[in-house]
């Protein structure tokens, strides 16, 4: 990272979503997945599972604490093919972060660098 004449670190930037799920089918895709996972507020999508080096969707829900959700087998490979067809645009090759309350859809990384601002 590159440091201020201070020689202090400069604070991370607050992140911004990058497609934000407007529009008739992606307000179905959101309710959908509230649906098929109760409790869950965040849906982290992937093209890989972690300790697999082929790809294969996946995904990971996560309740308004930050809590993993439990998903069975289904759930996951189901959950990431639609988020992935929904955003083909988007690329895949990381991790990304769908908000079922408001629908906005941004890299996984940004949610790092918020969750590492109140440090």
């Amino acid at each position: 990272m590159p440091e201020s004449r201070s020689g202090r670190a400069h604070a991370a930037q607050p992140a911004k979503a990058v497609a934000l799920t407007r529009g008739p089918l992606q307000n179905r895709l959101v309710a959908l997945l509230a649906e098929m996972v109760p409790g869950a507020r965040t849906i982290r999508v992937s093209q890989r599972q972690p300790g697999q080096n082929w790809p294969s969707p996946y995904a990971r829900a996560y309740d308004s604490r930050g809590q993993l959700i439990a998903l069975n087998r289904a759930q996951r490979m189901t959950a990431a093919r639609w988020v992935i067809r929904a955003h083909p645009e988007l690329s895949w090759d990381e991790a990304h972060d769908i908000d079922l309350v408001n629908g906005a859809l941004r890299p996984a990384t940004d949610a790092y660098a918020v969750a590492g601002r109140g440090r």
